[in-house]
């Protein structure tokens, strides 16, 4: 119903449910007008196609289901009978309710419907020899076989934004798995890193507190190390206030903001960092490039929690479409040893989720090597 609304206003319907008695009483003038009605049982009909008009107004069941379908035969037959035998010298209320007929079909009913109600009214007057009716065959023709483009037109477009908004839901749905998944690495990102150092601050300052209780020059040197942890804490936040408002990039110059992340890194964590790159710039779609830094940004922020190492290199280099990264450290590796594919680590659930999603919605590859006690390395192919 709400793709249908989004095709034909709400308005629209209201104005055929209106239309549809006034129609109703213009037949039913123009039979107790004429001087010779030629067949009195059409008077009735229009009564009864008035109340039922007034009746669709007040009573929406008539609109749906079977009871829809059934209204719309009972117009038809109407139609063809004040066509027929009605005081309509003219045909013009005829032409009239004809075309209203049609539309109502399109905008309410189904191609089928719309399709068997045209093909009757122009089988009708096709079989029927009557010069009286001559003027209204071509209308009819031409009206029906134009209902009926319109009526397949409606049916395409209500399956192509039926598919839109399966596709669209579904967005929303990947789009907020994303942000579940981003809020929790987050979660966990700060539960490990800055959280982690607070409470090793706070009970640092219980230490403290008991020390200046007991021995002041010790409590002295506490404070001393509590403020070079303080700047260490300061610059672990900064860090990761980075990783989580990475920088908005156009894709002009990969290795210039690579370059840059090295050096935020090295500043932010004192870890030596080593940048390589065999092209002097690389160009990327701004969206890749963005996932490309922000795996980048996650595998630096692995080293620095976990590796305990004392040095890190990043390697850039771009062969035809494929783009090659290479992160490598001296730490102590993951917690297995080995080479493993991106498919070999989902099957056993080992290495970091984060990176390997990112990799794996850019169609891209992933080889960890891990050397327990003596480092671990990243090689990432993604196609540019």
């Amino acid at each position: 119903m709400e793709a249908e609304e989004r095709i034909f206003p709400r308005a629209w319907r209201g104005s055929l449910d209106v239309a549809r008695p006034l129609l109703g009483l213009a037949c039913l003038t123009a039979q107790l007008l004429s001087p010779r009605p030629e067949f009195a049982g059409v008077t009735i009909l229009a009564i009864l196609f008035v109340a039922y008009g007034a009746a669709r107004l007040f009573w929406r069941r008539l609109d749906q289901g079977g009871a829809a379908l059934f209204s719309l035969f009972f117009e038809a037959i109407f139609f063809l009978v004040f066509a027929t035998y009605g005081a309509d010298p003219g045909l013009w209320l005829s032409s009239v309710f004809y075309l209203y007929l049609m539309l109502s079909a399109v905008v309410n009913h189904d191609w089928s419907d719309v399709f068997i109600i045209s093909g009757v009214c122009i089988g009708f007057f096709g079989l029927l020899q009557a010069p009286r009716i001559e003027p209204l065959r071509r209308l009819v023709l031409f009206s029906g076989l134009l209902a009926c483009v319109l009526a397949i037109q409606r049916r395409k477009l209500q399956d192509r934004m039926a598919d839109a908004d399966q596709k669209a839901e579904q967005h929303r749905a990947e789009a907020e798995q994303a942000r579940t998944a981003e809020r929790q690495r987050i979660a966990a990102d700060f539960h490990d890193g800055p959280l982690q150092s607070f409470i090793g601050f706070q009970v640092r300052l219980d230490i403290l507190k008991r020390l200046l209780e007991r021995d002041r020059a010790a409590a002295l040197e506490e404070l001393k190390q509590l403020q070079e942890l303080s700047k260490q804490l300061v610059a672990e936040l900064r860090s990761f206030l980075r990783t989580m408002l990475p920088q908005e990039v156009d894709g002009s110059d990969l290795v210039a903001y690579v370059r840059r992340l090295g050096e935020d890194f090295q500043k932010d964590t004192g870890i030596p960092a080593r940048f390589v790159s065999s092209e002097a710039a690389i160009t990327a779609p701004p969206e890749t490039c963005q996932e490309i830094l922000q795996i980048l940004r996650e595998a630096l922020k692995n080293v620095q929690k976990h590796s305990n190492a004392g040095r890190v290199s990043v390697s850039l280099a771009r062969a035809g479409k494929v783009l090659e990264i290479a992160v490598d450290d001296n730490g102590g590796g993951f917690g297995f040893s080995g080479t493993f594919t991106l498919d070999e680590l989902e099957l056993l659930r080992l290495g970091p989720q984060s990176i390997k999603r990112r990799i794996r919605s850019l169609g891209g590859e992933l080889v960890i090597e891990s050397r327990p006690g003596q480092g671990a390395g990243l090689r990432i192919r993604i196609p540019v």
